[in-house]
């Protein structure tokens, strides 16, 4: 068990540590949500970057690194709707998603096929990342200072939140088009 694959363990560990503080209706667990998310999120960049420079990738951390991410997101996401901070119905795909392209990549391991993270994926990675943590600070700065909240005709937290959650929507679901197209060939031979 190398250290980029001890960060892609540690990062599934923290999913539930961060759901569960963020879940908790105080403001010291949220701030401690948005600590548990940063950190989680910096072993997402490390570990590839680690892994990448000493040479160590493995099969493992190729499939259970972008696992790990899913986690993540996923629990941030299902919190976010929980909570009333966005729909359900703008989440429903991006889970969908990436239960689909998870079971694909169990599969094609299952057949000693690893499928590796697209460019486009880590990118959309990245904006799930960088959408939660923005959702993260602002509704724990809200608590802290309530006059931060949005309440204009035209421009109201539930538009923004929703609307950034939107866009990472759009290329979650682009990345999974991706995806198939890649690896039509693949999933035709797993459909047989």
């Amino acid at each position: 068990m190398n250290l980029p694959n001890k960060l892609t363990v540690t990062r599934i560990i923290l999913s539930p540590v961060f759901m569960v503080s963020f879940l908790i209706d105080n403001i010291y667990s949220r701030y401690f949500a948005l600590f548990i998310f940063g950190v989680a999120s910096l072993t997402d960049l490390y570990d590839g970057h680690l892994a990448r420079k000493t040479g160590v990738v493995t099969s493992f951390g190729k499939f259970m690194d972008p696992l790990a991410d899913k986690l993540l997101t996923s629990t941030a996401f299902i919190a976010f709707v929980a909570l009333g901070y966005v729909k359900s119905w703008i989440v429903l795909p991006i889970i969908g998603r990436e239960f689909f392209i998870t079971g694909l990549r169990a599969m094609a391991a299952y057949r000693g096929v690893v499928i590796t993270s697209s460019i486009l994926a880590k990118w959309k990675t990245a904006s799930q990342m960088v959408v939660i943590f923005f959702i993260l600070l602002f509704t724990n700065l809200r608590m802290t200072w309530p006059a931060l909240s949005l309440h204009h005709s035209w421009l109201s937290e539930d538009k923004v939140l929703n609307g950034l959650v939107m866009v990472t929507m759009v290329l979650t679901l682009v990345s999974g088009v991706d995806y198939i197209v890649k690896n039509a060939t693949l999933i035709k031979g797993m459909m047989k």
